[in-house]
């Protein structure tokens, strides 16, 4: 597993009656990875991986596994209200033949650190796969700070990477400060790649690669490549895009997206619902003055 590049948190698609279009994960991930994507990392919050039953996970890491034939790593989400069920996945996701897992914190419960840290124990040691930490402390309410990830690092062969979603980019130093480059450093959020690789960052997780996988595998090449002026001209253009995914609705907003440029539908399970009309309508404003505007950029 190498930790570097554009992987995008995919969606899920469904059909009209909920139930997933397994058919479209296979052309979206593969296409995905046509346009340079170096990883696909599936059963995220973007995925909607609380919707999901046990079973519907393991499927959806199935179909890309299979399609992509070890073209790139498939590193799914592991998340869960328990650990006995995020050790549950870590494992199914091992046998399906994923390449790495993303760990998050519980679902729900926002305990003192000696919880968590047993928590992403058991997943660490569930499996022999190579992990990336996910720190959301926005969505997920808990905060592993630089220390806490050095820790574990110290602790874990196999923890070889983090995913940093604080929104602080100095965080990215910090780990890096921290722990040199015993691990890669991935940014979290749509709207921070550009500070992120300049601060150290190997990688980015992100939503909107989902429709513009082009655009998000270049502005990344060029702002880890030093190419300041070039990657901030597409950035700029880019961020009111990017910005989709930091509201609430990220999911929808992202869907609507693909929707536009005719890869995926607006289709959300609940509690999900598509967006309020007036609020539909005022993305897509903003979704196709962008487009209408986006830049010619040739596939990876």
């Amino acid at each position: 597993m190498e930790f570097k590049g554009v992987m995008p948190a995919i969606t899920t698609p469904f059909n009209d009656d909920l139930t997933i279009d397994h058919e479209f994960i296979a052309r979206h991930v593969s296409w995905l990875v046509d346009h340079g994507c170096t990883g696909i990392v599936p059963l995220g919050s973007l995925g909607e991986g609380n919707t999901l039953r046990m079973d519907e996970k393991i499927e959806i890491v199935r179909t890309c596994v299979e399609e992509l034939e070890g073209r790139v790593p498939v590193m799914p989400g592991i998340s869960s209200l328990s650990t006995a069920g995020s050790v549950e996945l870590a494992q199914g996701a091992a046998e399906a033949g994923c390449g790495a897992l993303m760990v998050l914190p519980p679902y729900v419960h926002n305990g003192k650190m000696h919880e968590t840290i047993a928590h992403f124990t058991a997943i660490f040691e569930a499996t022999d796969l190579p992990c990336m930490l996910y720190n959301n402390p926005i969505a997920y309410g808990t905060d592993i700070t630089p220390e806490i990830i050095a820790e574990l690092a110290d602790r874990h062969a196999n923890l070889q990477a983090v995913k940093e979603s604080s929104g602080d980019i100095r965080r990215v130093t910090a780990v890096k400060a921290r722990v040199g480059e015993r691990l890669a450093v991935f940014a979290g959020l749509d709207d921070m790649p550009f500070e992120a690789a300049w601060a150290g960052a190997s990688g980015w997780i992100a939503g909107l690669v989902n429709a513009l996988p082009a655009e998000s595998v270049r502005l990344f090449e060029l702002s880890v490549s030093g190419q300041r002026e070039e990657a901030f001209e597409l950035y700029r253009w880019f961020l009111p895009l990017l910005r989709l995914d930091t509201v609430p609705e990220f999911v929808q907003l992202i869907k609507l997206v693909q929707a536009e440029v005719g890869m995926g539908t607006e289709t959300v399970r609940p509690p999900r619902r598509r967006l309020p009309e007036a609020d539909r309508e005022e993305a897509l404003k903003v979704i196709r003055d962008c487009l209408s505007t986006r830049p010619q950029i040739a596939s990876s």
